[in-house]
């Protein structure tokens, strides 16, 4: 949704509109935190931290996995099995690609045909331009308005490797990772680390002929994980087979996201996630804000070019430079 060229926001009626749930007033409002504008960033502080009191009450679910794994069509299945039990589904995106190309792996809804055209459901593509790191933080504040405008559980969707799925791990409280049976992954998800990251894994596909293979795979990823430490003390991820497909699984699933919410609380550890988490975001938007004095002050722009060239001719070390552009923001 398009914001107003020139006139002033109105932060008092958007907070209200946006308590309301209104799914307009939601959409203007990320639109808001995602503009590069001055006057629009400071309105967006303003937003999020009015809202604030009204945020943190959601389950915050991080959902990663290959290409061709099904994560849409779980993220429809998933999100309509909690719609029928009375919540309200938020689906965010962190896309590393769109950062380098301009996409976005939910700019094509029509894998979550069902989730799309429900009033009790919000899907957002993450901004299509910026580093990771500006993405990440743009997803984070969309969550806290997603959760102010009453929607209790928020999926946050992630593709690629490595970055994008740490940054996703570190703004939610349970990160599942899907996988494919018997597509030579298991030892490629070790690898990755990213079943060092998950708090589950989940095999989809576990339906007609796949069965015995999804269930050998479970039995595989189970054995991975006996030899690494898990993320907790208080919690040793389990691995379950379920069909988005057929749907079998998904309340089974689902449960297990609900346990682990509760071992977490009782331990205290869910608190101090949040708070961590909190932390985290504050080191990434102070170096977005000051990633963004380089790129907006025109003489401190020229000087870092002229830097960059020194250190691509190799007449300075990169220490040198880092040191002389860090002296510029003084």
């Amino acid at each position: 949704m398009a914001l107003p060229n020139n006139a002033p926001i109105d932060i008092e009626v958007l907070t209200k509109d946006l308590r309301s749930g209104s799914r307009a007033a939601l959409a203007r409002a990320i639109t808001l935190i995602e503009s590069r504008r001055g006057d629009h960033q400071a309105a967006a502080r303003d937003l999020v931290q009015g809202l604030l009191p009204d945020t943190g009450k959601a389950i915050r679910v991080g959902i990663t996995g290959s290409p061709g794994v099904g994560k849409s069509t779980t993220i429809d299945v998933l999100g309509m099995f909690l719609i029928e039990r009375g919540h309200k589904v938020a689906v965010l995106a962190v896309d590393p690609s769109s950062a380098r190309t301009g996409g976005s792996i939910l700019g094509d809804k029509t894998r979550m045909a069902r989730l799309a055209t429900s009033d009790s459901a919000y899907i957002r593509p993450s901004p299509a331009s910026g580093t990771l790191g500006g993405v990440a933080a743009k997803t984070r504040e969309a969550m806290l308005l997603c959760e102010a405008a009453g929607f209790d559980v928020v999926l946050v969707e992630t593709v690629g490797i490595g970055q994008s799925e740490t940054a996703v791990c570190d703004m939610t409280d349970f990160f599942l990772a899907l996988m494919l049976p018997g597509a030579g992954d298991e030892l490629q998800g070790i690898k990755k680390g990213l079943v060092e990251l998950a708090d589950m894994i989940a095999v989809n596909k576990a339906d007609g002929d796949n069965v015995k293979r999804a269930n050998l795979a479970a039995s595989e990823y189970r054995g991975a994980l006996h030899i690494l430490t898990p993320r907790s003390e208080h919690w040793h991820p389990p691995v379950v087979t379920y069909s988005a497909l057929t749907g079998t699984g998904i309340d089974t699933l689902w449960q297990k996201i609900l346990d682990h919410r509760t071992a977490m609380n009782a331990s205290g550890e869910f608190a101090a996630r949040r708070r961590q988490q909190q932390v985290k975001w504050m080191w990434s938007m102070l170096e977005q804000r000051m990633m963004a004095r380089l790129r907006a002050d025109p003489a401190i722009r020229a000087k870092v070019k002229k830097t960059e060239a020194e250190v691509a001719d190799g007449r300075i070390t990169p220490a040198v430079a880092a040191e002389q552009i860090a002296e510029m923001l003084r």
